[in-house]
């Protein structure tokens, strides 16, 4: 470890792809080691992507950018706004419905970012928002889709830990929904202070956004009730997901809609064969990690420190946001998890209450520069300037952070409810 972990880091720091600095030295370190067969690096790369859990990543991009492609995500925040738009700052309020809503169906941070920067960001700036403040709670906004199941985070952290995925997204629902929450107070503080906007509300308006959006509602009914009801496993659901997108898209859009599904298609597998590389490398890395016996030396390490659990997970919420404005979420979670992991797991820590605080580190680092993706992929669909973004986001980072302190210390805000439902099923 002593050798490996400098030089990945070095490679990291030389502008190196996270997968090819992290494959490279894995590789270089085996290779080096005559007591290392080469074998080991084809049979770890191709038995980790080798995982059926592992398909739900690719199903769920798909079916996320499906919806977007057929206009569903449009609908949804029409909807969001006809419902809460009537109240001072609404709009925004609206955005962050959206967000949970769309969150429901994609799993993906800076894909919601990205699309309500092209759907929200115009009518916001029409309606007299500050351009700050609408940049930031759409890049914020987005963020919330870490949390809200079906989320690609909590399934990546449930594939490098064995855990249950079905519990990791229960124990992601709260959390989720007081970001939400959070975010909106911060909303509700801006609508006082500089005086925001509202609409009048209409029930003909609301009436047709309902009907219009009900589609995209019933879709994560369908899928991810099926998935808690124990009747489709994670993988399935995601299969049901495109499934319904497809379907939805056929008939709404007939003949149009096999090139907007092209189109999705081709986003979709770009996505997934970088991320499937990725976790490639994370086989090999694994493998390595096993064969030195590291996890357990750092663990023996850790405990002999004597910290508590919380004194712990204070120190490693702080290296995660550090890490978080040099790496992206996915980089975080494949390097520190298959290290942490064990040694949280001596510490008598809660598996599932670690993975939350690791998608709610991920989620603020997504609007941390300078490498937060929310950040650029709200700045390059709506023209506004990092910098500016960066300022209406500080506030909801702030709230953020208050809701991840909230969850390191009671960690009941994230068990209640997977151990509910373990109940539930087992009685």
């Amino acid at each position: 470890m002593g050798v490996l972990g400098p030089a990945l880091l070095a490679a990291l720091a030389l502008g190196a792809p996270i997968a090819m600095a992290l494959i490279s030295i894995t590789v270089g370190f085996i290779v080096y080691d005559p007591l290392l067969s080469e074998k080991a690096i084809f049979r770890s790369f191709f038995s980790f992507v080798n995982k059926y859990t592992l398909m739900a990543i690719p199903f769920f991009i798909f079916a996320g950018f499906l919806m977007e492609r057929t206009g569903l995500i449009a609908k949804l925040f029409r909807f969001a706004d006809a419902l809460v738009g009537w109240v001072p700052g609404g709009f925004a309020y609206a955005t962050i419905l959206a967000a949970v809503m769309f969150g429901a169906i994609s799993g993906s941070s800076t894909a919601m970012a990205a699309a309500m920067g092209v759907v929200a960001y115009p009518e916001m700036i029409k309606r007299g928002y500050p351009r700050w403040m609408a940049a930031g709670v759409i890049a914020t906004g987005g963020g919330i889709a870490i949390l809200i199941p079906p989320s690609i985070t909590l399934i990546l952290y449930g594939v490098l830990t064995d855990e249950s995925i079905v519990k990791l997204f229960f124990a992601g629902v709260v959390p989720g929904l007081m970001l939400a929450i959070s975010d909106a107070v911060i909303v509700l503080t801006m609508a006082f202070i500089i005086k925001l906007p509202a609409s009048q509300f209409s029930w003909s308006e609301f009436r047709a956004a309902a009907f219009d959006a009900l589609p995209a509602l019933l879709m994560p009914v369908f899928v991810l009730g099926a998935l808690y009801g124990g009747v489709l496993t994670p993988t399935e659901s995601g299969a049901g997901a495109c499934a319904y997108a497809l379907i939805y898209g056929f008939i709404s859009m007939r003949g149009k809609f096999f090139k907007e599904m092209m189109a999705a298609t081709e986003r979709a597998v770009n996505l997934t064969a970088i991320l499937f590389f990725l976790l490639g490398g994370v086989g090999i890395f694994q493998f390595l990690l096993a064969n030195q016996g590291w996890p357990q030396d750092i663990a023996t390490w850790v405990t002999g420190m004597g910290l508590s659990p919380i004194s712990f997970l204070a120190v490693l919420l702080v290296v995660l946001l550090f890490l978080s404005m040099f790496l992206t979420g996915v980089a975080i979670l494949v390097l520190v998890v298959p290290i942490i992991y064990p040694v949280s797991l001596t510490l008598g820590i809660d598996p599932i209450h670690l993975g939350i605080l690791f998608a709610l580190c991920i989620e603020m680092g997504a609007v941390i520069p300078p490498v937060g993706l929310n950040l650029f992929a709200v700045s390059g669909t709506t023209g506004v300037p990092v910098t500016t973004v960066m300022r209406g986001s500080f506030p909801f980072l702030c709230s953020d952070g208050c809701v991840l302190i909230l969850c390191m210390f009671f960690p009941i805000l994230t068990l209640w409810l997977p151990n509910q439902a373990v109940q539930s099923v087992f009685g």
